[in-house]
């Protein structure tokens, strides 16, 4: 079992910036990717970008050059820090954790809103 732990989401202007993180616990094996997808009403899970424990990172094409991800593999946290926000990213952001297992975990989900 793995438990993810999220923070940073809130309400924030168009243009602005936010930082979300996401600490991990748990059975955390060495190899496994971590990341973020979100979710706007009325609309499925997408993802939003990942990084694995090699630090290979893929992003959404709607977030490249204004979303970077990172993470810190000796504390098992992921950030994604989140610039030039726009209307249409607001959603519930969800951490992923996915290791050697099938099925990945999923955090609670943090609220961000962009709007004036």
């Amino acid at each position: 079992q793995v438990q993810l732990v999220e923070s940073g989401g809130g309400l924030v202007q168009p243009g602005g910036s936010l930082r979300l993180s996401c600490v991990a616990s748990g059975n955390i094996v060495s190899y496994n990717v971590m990341g973020w997808y979100r979710q706007a009403p009325g609309k499925g899970r997408e993802l939003v970008a990942t990084i694995s424990s090699g630090s290979s990172t893929n992003y959404a094409d709607s977030v490249k050059g204004r979303f970077t991800i990172s993470r810190d593999n000796a504390k098992n946290t992921v950030s994604l820090q989140m610039n030039s926000l726009k209307p249409e990213d607001t959603a519930v952001y969800y951490c992923y954790f996915l290791g050697n297992g099938v099925s990945p975990y999923w955090g609670q989900g943090t609220q961000v809103t962009v709007s004036s």
